[in-house]
């Protein structure tokens, strides 16, 4: 990508350089160069055959994207539910699939009369600012075992005013809420350490945020040996699709009320819900 050219030219080499490493190279080369110009799409094609500006610019962050870099990482911005979050390296990007958890923890809290939750790992604070801005009355501490993550939720709180609502602790775990709360919501790592992941997320996202343990299963069972612990009625988890067996047989021995597993909408088994007695 050398000298002047139209952004009709730079989308097509654009989009000819993003063929490994997107599913849909033209969108995604038409979202960078929409967030290069600072624009909407609607704009590229209405302005296809003006010059471009600031070429060296556009081609560094199709370089970054063709390397496997996330979208969300280069711009900084992820789309969940309805809003736009923060994010950059070190913070777990909102997956679509924990808008399913966030609606099965919303209709106990509805249910429930719940006024105050817990959340374990709150990366980019997507799951704590969804249902405080589902529950204006809902009191909620989210915790995270690292820097990056509080320091990015710190910002997407504020964003939306929702400081009240939200506190923030540096926690492994639960380890440091001794206040009472009547559920815990969480997304946390998952995923067993030997598993090949794609290199857009192992290269890329905060291996704390993946990996689970040896297994996978590790951390999930020791936050429902914590939640039981601490007498917490409710606990809602995503988990990975191949977890149902091991989750069901540990709560079993360490005996719960109940238990429901989700599946995500592609059909795999995502997370549960478990009712401590």
């Amino acid at each position: 990508m050398n000298g002047q050219m139209t952004l009709k030219e730079a989308l097509v080499w654009a989009r000819s350089q993003l063929l490994q490493s997107c599913e849909r190279p033209q969108f995604e080369a038409e979202l960078l160069l929409a967030y290069h110009l600072q624009k909407d799409r609607m704009y590229l094609v209405t302005h296809d055959s003006h010059e471009m500006e600031d070429p060296e610019g556009y081609r560094h962050l199709v370089e970054r994207r063709a390397a496997n870099e996330p979208y969300e990482y280069i711009v900084g911005s992820a789309s969940f539910y309805d809003l736009h979050l923060e994010v950059e390296k070190g913070v777990l990007i909102p997956r679509p699939e924990t808008e399913i958890l966030i609606d099965l923890v919303a209709g106990i809290i509805e249910r429930e009369k719940i006024s105050r939750i817990a959340e374990i790992g709150v990366g980019s604070g997507a799951i704590s600012i969804v249902l405080a801005r589902k529950f204006p009355a809902l009191g909620i501490i989210a915790t995270d075992i690292c820097e990056t993550p509080i320091r990015m939720a710190k910002k997407n709180i504020e964003t939306f005013g929702l400081e009240k609502q939200i506190e923030l602790r540096r926690s492994n775990l639960i380890d440091d809420i001794d206040e009472t709360v009547e559920l815990v919501v969480s997304n946390p790592p998952y995923i067993a350490e030997g598993f090949l992941l794609e290199s857009n997320v192992v290269d890329y996202e905060p291996r704390e945020a993946l990996f689970g343990g040896r297994v996978g299963d590790e951390l999930l069972k020791q936050i429902i040996r914590d939640v039981k612990e601490k007498g917490i009625r409710w606990l809602a988890c995503e988990m990975g699709y191949d977890q149902k067996e091991p989750i069901a047989s540990f709560v079993k021995e360490i005996g719960v009320q109940s238990i429901k597993f989700y599946k995500d909408l592609a059909g795999f088994d995502r997370g549960f819900i478990i009712r401590f007695a």
